[in-house]
């Protein structure tokens, strides 16, 4: 994980096209709660940048050269203090963005995304909030998930096993999308608890992002 102190999130900006770099600077720079640490357009430039320490939030491009947005997430969540990983997309939903999620990024923004929800999802996922609407959520799981193995659906089954009766119920409204918020109305719980229950089913299911664990719910038969 990285490593966060008091003050502004700190957000490298990687993307191979210079003038969606310069935008998005614009657009963060004018927020207090965010400082642009650094700039990459490629993926291998990002992976030496966050190597160098002091970046908390990447904002990914998928499709660049030398090394793409879905291997430089990989190798980025495999550093000991990994950042928090959103792709960027000028699509909702295609494949690069399913693979990046499967990959273990935590979520991602249209190009096109309105600057007050670029600061606000930066913000928030940070704090280990979704970036994924319900209806996109559906989507993905939808692609990813068309037709699931026998053997897929038995090992979902088994990870779920292990998931206390109250973890299963935030594991599944996490499935259908639900924030952190609406999972604590629903369930009558503090928002600290189901931060709390969301951690421990992370690391009981083996996952990165919500999306790995909306997956693993619908493969055992549960959304």
């Amino acid at each position: 994980m990285s490593a966060r102190t008091d003050g502004p999130v700190r957000v490298l900006l990687v993307d191979d096209d210079p003038l969606v770099r310069a935008g998005l600077g614009l657009i963060l720079g004018g927020s207090e709660s965010v400082l642009i640490a650094g700039e990459a357009e490629n993926g291998f430039d990002a992976v030496t940048a966050v190597a160098g320490g002091g970046i908390d939030v990447v904002l990914m491009d998928i499709r660049m050269p030398v090394l793409d947005g879905i291997e430089a997430t990989t190798r980025l969540l495999a550093l000991p203090r990994a950042p928090k990983v959103i792709v960027l997309t000028t699509f909702d939903a295609d494949d690069y963005v399913v693979r990046a999620l499967a990959a273990g990024a935590h979520g991602f923004l249209l190009k096109d995304t309105p600057p007050a929800d670029i600061v606000d999802a930066v913000t928030r996922v940070v704090g280990g909030e979704p970036i994924l609407s319900p209806a996109i959520t559906a989507q993905l799981i939808r692609q990813v998930t068309d037709a699931v193995p026998d053997a897929r659906a038995d090992a979902a089954r088994r990870r779920v096993a292990d998931l206390t009766e109250r973890e299963l119920e935030v594991a599944v409204a996490v499935g259908q999308g639900a924030s952190n918020a609406e999972i604590a109305e629903r369930l009558h719980m503090s928002l600290a608890t189901v931060k709390a229950h969301i951690a421990h089913i992370f690391g009981k299911l083996e996952v990165s992002n919500r999306v790995q664990v909306a997956i693993c719910v619908h493969d055992a038969g549960l959304l």
